[in-house]
């Protein structure tokens, strides 16, 4: 039985080149980066020439990248510190954001009764620039969180355009790039974000390892207290073989960005057209389906009927050695509708199988034609 991993928003296979630069490090270079004997002072060289190429190609100072667990810790770290330390009173955020954003702003509203501003989004998912330009008219101090790429139907939000209108009002702007970072070039020194979380297992890099850019001054405090790691903006021990497989996997990625992007364009464009011809009356939700407006890495999509749920879809694909999902894999094994969906789609689609396939250049066009031909059956 072949077998396809069509479920890459989740998480991505890591690249074997960054399989063997962690083993040598965790063999090699195995001292604590905060030890001030020859050991400590080995690890530390690799952990900052590791910030150092990062900011790179963020075009950004290596001062301004924090190591963290990942994109949840990246977003709670941010969030808490702009309203315990920042004084942000008034959040703007969307519906459609990753939970990772949402139930901390949902927590920070219970603790701190800050206001919380919801952007509207039209039948796509796509943010109402000009209501977000209304919510941003206030004299509270204000933070507003939204996403580069929605991690479900792969919609892009214009940062620059949400930048623009920040520094306009003089608002904080941070955004979940968990999903682009390592897929599309992002310009720090262009486009001004003053907070932004990355997840090295979305490139391709290991899994318990991100960053966070945090603007320089922004007086952005810590979340977990310790040492002073981090410049003390994140105490613990630094996990050296990760971020040296982390600036690795960017490395990689970012090298061959304009390959990778064509090829999953392509692939991409090849699902989306077997898709509609073999199964009728198939739509996409957001706009996944449009390769201009949406991330070259997924595609969501709703079946025409509403007799077979979805969840029972999956098990069928898993039992032909097809993984995908439904969402975010946050919510895997959860009864609950997608909360994306459910803002964009009207109670009759809600009840259509949607399922989001996402991409990696490890998938080919073969894979693609044996889960259509395995949809066709089901």
């Amino acid at each position: 039985m072949q077998q396809v991993y069509f479920d890459n928003a989740a998480t991505t296979p890591i690249r074997s080149e960054v399989v063997d630069v962690i083993s040598e490090v965790m063999k090699t270079n195995y001292g604590n980066a905060s030890s001030s004997h020859s050991f400590g002072r080995s690890a530390k060289v690799l952990l900052e020439k590791s910030r150092k190429t990062i900011a790179g190609y963020l075009n950004c100072s290596a001062g301004e990248i924090v190591f963290t667990s990942g994109g949840t810790e990246a977003d709670n770290l941010i969030l808490r510190s702009a309203v315990r330390d920042l004084k942000v009173t008034h959040i703007i955020t969307s519906k459609i954001e990753h939970h990772a954003v949402l139930h901390t702003v949902e927590a920070l509203k219970k603790e701190y009764e800050i206001q919380v501003s919801y952007v509207n989004l039209d039948e796509n998912g796509d943010v109402d620039y000009l209501h977000l330009e209304t919510l941003l008219d206030v004299e509270s101090k204000t933070l507003v969180s939204l996403m580069h790429i929605n991690n479900e139907i792969g919609n892009i939000l214009d940062m620059k355009q949400v930048s623009d209108l920040c520094i306009k009002y003089d608002a904080l702007f941070h955004s979940d790039a968990v999903q682009s970072v390592g897929h599309y070039q992002l310009n720090l020194e262009e486009v001004k974000v003053d907070f932004l979380a990355a997840s090295a297992h979305k490139f391709h890099g290991p899994k318990g390892i991100g960053f966070v850019y945090v603007r320089k001054d922004s007086g952005l405090h810590p979340l977990i207290f310790g040492g002073e790691q981090e410049r003390g903006l994140r105490a613990g021990t630094e996990s050296v073989h990760n971020i040296v497989g982390m600036e690795k996997a960017l490395k990689l990625a970012c090298d061959n960005l304009e390959t990778e992007q064509s090829y999953l364009r392509d692939l991409k464009a090849y699902f989306r057209e077997e898709l509609l011809k073999g199964i009728s009356d198939i739509k996409f939700n957001g706009q996944s389906g449009d390769l201009e407006q949406s991330t070259n890495t997924m595609l969501n999509l709703r079946l025409p009927s509403s007799k077979v749920d979805a969840s029972m879809i999956l098990f069928q694909l898993d039992l032909k050695g097809i993984a995908c999902s439904r969402g975010s894999a946050c919510q895997s094994g959860s009864s609950q509708k997608s909360h994306v969906l459910s803002e964009i789609l009207n109670a009759e689609d809600l009840q259509k199988p949607s399922l989001r396939f996402s991409f990696s250049i490890f998938n080919t066009k073969e894979e693609v034609e044996y889960t259509i031909e395995t949809l066709k059956t089901l």
